[in-house]
């Protein structure tokens, strides 16, 4: 499934609710379904700057396409992070780099979200597009 799908997909899936605190609970149950990043990783390093919760992300190169796993001390944030890595992981390291995030826009995330916390979204699609530039310079 390309990302452009799997953003369709979100926004269609987040239509079907009729208020926020729906799309709250439902963002809490992606994130509960989140590939959970292994303990070797969870380290200051992988921390993504910018949260003001703790959120961790690892990227690996499997054939040429990136796969992510993450976590977070916030069960919102798990939300975030579970949604976009479901966008971006297993995907060519220049897909994701191509990739637009108006999706975000689209199912209204970013007015719904406190100023810190869309700040802290914004670090995270940095950080998996810093990946991207990483593995997309390795294949190169």
């Amino acid at each position: 499934m390309t990302i452009t799908e799997k953003q369709e997909e979100i926004v269609a899936e987040f239509a079907l609710f009729d208020d926020w605190m729906q799309r709250y609970e439902y963002m809490i149950e992606l994130g509960k379904s989140l590939p959970l990043i292994a303990p070797e990783y969870k380290t200051d390093d992988n921390i993504i700057k910018g949260c003001q919760s703790k959120v961790w992300a690892h990227a690996e190169l499997e054939g040429d396409k990136i796969v992510f796993t993450a976590d977070s001390d916030a069960i919102i944030t798990k939300g975030i992070i579970a949604i976009l890595i479901r966008v971006f992981s297993h995907q060519h390291p220049k897909d994701i780099l191509a990739a637009d995030t108006n999706f975000i826009d689209e199912i209204g995330l970013k007015e719904h979200l406190s100023p810190t916390r869309a700040n802290g979204l914004v670090s995270m699609i940095k950080q998996l597009k810093m990946y991207a530039i990483a593995y997309q310079t390795q294949l190169s």
